[in-house]
C-alpha cells in the first residue's frame, strides 16, 4: 500500500471519528504531521505505538536510528519476519524486535493504524470495571445474557464455556474478551476485536468498545 493511500485512510478514519469534512480532516492531519516532524530526518506516515524515549530505553537507540538502519540493510520492503530477525541479529530482544518492526512499518506507511502483519485490523480496549468477573463471565456465555449486555449487535459464542478467554463473533470479526477478577470485587477486562476489514472499522469498534466498558462500569445492576 502506498504512503498516499495510507494517509487517505487516516483522513477517512478522522472523518468518521470527528464528523469533519475531507478538507478539514486533511488539514488537521497535515498540521499534526508538521508539528511532529520537528527534529526528525524523515516524514512519518503514522505514529508508532511506542514513543521514542521508550524505544531508546529498550533498545539503546531511537526511531530515526532504527528506520535508517533497516533501510540501509536493504529491508525497506522485506517481510515482517525478516526485519524482526535482522533486528534480533543486531542484539535487539525478541519483544523489542517485533515492536520496532511494527513501528517502522507504521512510520514508513507499510502498516496502517490497528493493522496486523497479515493485513487484517484489530481494535483493542481495556478497563477495570465495577462488576464481578464470575457473574459477567456467566452473562457473556449465555445467549440471553449477551443480548442484554450487547443490545446493539448480534453475537455468537465461538469458544467453549470452559475456555479461559471468551470468543464472540460480533460485527465483521471476532472479539476475544479476557476477564480477571480482582480482590476488591471488580473485574479487569481486556478486549481484542480481530478480523476487521480496515482502519476505519477498527477505529469505530475501538470507540464502541470504549463506550461499552464505560457503560458497564456505570451500570447500576450487578451481573
Amino acid at each position: 500500500m502506498t504512503s498516499n493511500a495510507s494517509f487517505k485512510h487516516r483522513i477517512r478514519a478522522r472523518m468518521a471519528k470527528t464528523g469533519e469534512r475531507y478538507t478539514a480532516a486533511r488539514a488537521q492531519l497535515l498540521a499534526q504531521l508538521a508539528q511532529r516532524a520537528v527534529g526528525r530526518q524523515r516524514r512519518w506516515i503514522s505514529e508508532p505505538e511506542v514513543d521514542d524515549a521508550a524505544v531508546r530505553k529498550g533498545t539503546g537507540e531511537g526511531w530515526e536510528h532504527w528506520c535508517q538502519q533497516i533501510e540501509q540493510a536493504g529491508l525497506a520492503q522485506a517481510p515482517h519476519p525478516d526485519i524482526a530477525r535482522w533486528l534480533q541479529g543486531q542484539g535487539v530482544g525478541l519483544w523489542w524486535a517485533q515492536t520496532v518492526t511494527v513501528g517502522y512499518e507504521r512510520i514508513s506507511g507499510r502498516r496502517l493504524p490497528y493493522q496486523r502483519a497479515d493485513g487484517s485490523f484489530t481494535a483493542g480496549r481495556s478497563k477495570t470495571v465495577a462488576v464481578h468477573a464470575a457473574a459477567l463471565r456467566e452473562a457473556l456465555l449465555d445467549a440471553e445474557g449477551r443480548a442484554e449486555l450487547l443490545p446493539e449487535h448480534a453475537s455468537e459464542l465461538r469458544s467453549k464455556p470452559t475456555s479461559k478467554d471468551i470468543r464472540l463473533a460480533i460485527g465483521p470479526g471476532v472479539a476475544i474478551i479476557r476477564l480477571q477478577g480482582l480482590a476488591d470485587g471488580r473485574a479487569k477486562l481486556s478486549i481484542e476485536h480481530n478480523g476487521l476489514p480496515d482502519s476505519e472499522a477498527a477505529e469505530r469498534w475501538r470507540h464502541w468498545w470504549g463506550e461499552w466498558l464505560e457503560a458497564l462500569d456505570d451500570a447500576d445492576q450487578t451481573y
